[in-house]
């Protein structure tokens, strides 16, 4: 029991960290930006309409690292979907709804073929999705080399369509400004949201956590293990494909290269967020964070103007290292003690 409480104590340590770090970067930005419109609430809620589909991938990638595993084929299987999407409505005709099931589709393939290989083959999760990853950048290109933009009027519908909140800011002349957010957000917030629950309330979640914690204990305990990280699997898989189909909404197109590096961001952003590599300990909310700090960095440098956008993954991977190293110690404190 005793264990339990430390690990949701050091949980709770890195949760503060992410939190404060987030909010001192945000607030630095709107100090040193605020001629730039840094402070204006729109710029808050662009964090979320351009990292919406990355939220969504970032909470199966937390759900599979609190199970002991890994998934580095998120960005192929994004750049899968936005591709499959784009050919089958533009080449093939088929309806936008018709794009949404695809992608669904594609998710739920890749969770079930790579769950079952790591959970009952006992290969390795690292060397399972990184095959995963080829396959998938492999396939896009086999659709495709070419980008193809979307024209479709439905799916360029629910793309452009802005949902208006009461707050705002107001222009040189006195005319009041509403932000807005378009559904890519709100289907992000309530996908957060039922992980939030999921993982919390669920007999599912607390046997993510136990099997990531110590798998010999779960079985013990009579969980069975192997479905349990195969369900994890499928469930990051699904959530991949969401994910997906949110980042083309943002894109409005598909081609080879799209998403390259997408895969590093949600395992960073699930790190930073307070999610262990060893598996066990995690939260989808520190994810949210997490998201935001590297949503935060990208507006900083691209409001900056003359910084590089790789200062961006320079800045991310500096973090990375940070988080990775602030956990090892609290690991080796606990330890001690």
């Amino acid at each position: 029991m005793g264990k339990n409480k430390r690990k949701i104590s050091g949980t709770g340590f890195l949760l503060l960290i992410t939190v404060v770090l987030f909010a001192v970067m945000y607030a630095a930005g709107m100090a040193v930006f605020a001629d730039k419109g840094f402070a204006k609430p729109q710029m808050f809620f662009n964090l979320f309409i351009t990292n919406a589909g990355l939220l969504v991938i970032s909470m199966g990638l937390t759900i599979v690292m609190i199970s002991g595993g890994i998934d580095i084929s998120v960005g192929s299987v994004t750049a899968l979907v936005c591709m499959a999407a784009a050919y089958s409505m533009e080449n093939m005709g088929t309806s936008a709804y018709m794009a949404v099931a695809i992608a669904l589709g594609i998710g739920i393939a890749y969770g079930l073929v790579q769950g079952i290989l790591v959970a009952y083959l006992d290969i390795q999760p690292f060397i399972v999705t990184l095959a995963g990853l080829f396959f998938g950048r492999g396939m896009t290109a086999v659709i495709s080399k070419e980008m193809i933009s979307i024209k479709n009027e439905t799916f360029l519908a629910w793309a452009n369509y802005k949902i208006y909140l009461p707050i705002g800011s107001y222009s040189r002349r006195g005319k009041f400004l509403p932000a807005y957010i378009y559904p890519t957000v709100v289907i992000a917030l309530l996908i957060v949201l039922i992980i939030i629950l999921v993982m919390k309330f669920t007999k599912f979640g607390r046997s993510v956590y136990a099997v990531g914690g110590n798998a010999q204990s779960a079985m013990m305990m009579g969980l069975d293990v192997r479905k349990t990280k195969l369900k994890a699997y499928i469930l990051d898989g699904v959530l991949a494909g969401c994910g997906g189909f949110l980042f083309c909404l943002n894109s409005c197109a598909g081609f080879v290269e799209q998403a390259k590096g997408l895969e590093m961001d949600a395992i960073s952003s699930a790190v930073i967020g307070g999610t262990l590599l060893s598996g066990g300990v995690g939260t989808p909310f520190g994810t949210i964070f997490g998201v935001l700090i590297k949503g935060t960095i990208s507006s900083l440098i691209t409001t900056q103007g003359t910084l590089s956008s790789w200062w961006v993954r320079i800045v991310l991977s500096a973090l990375l290292c940070f988080f990775i190293v602030l956990q090892s110690v609290l690991g080796n404190l606990k330890k001690k003690k």
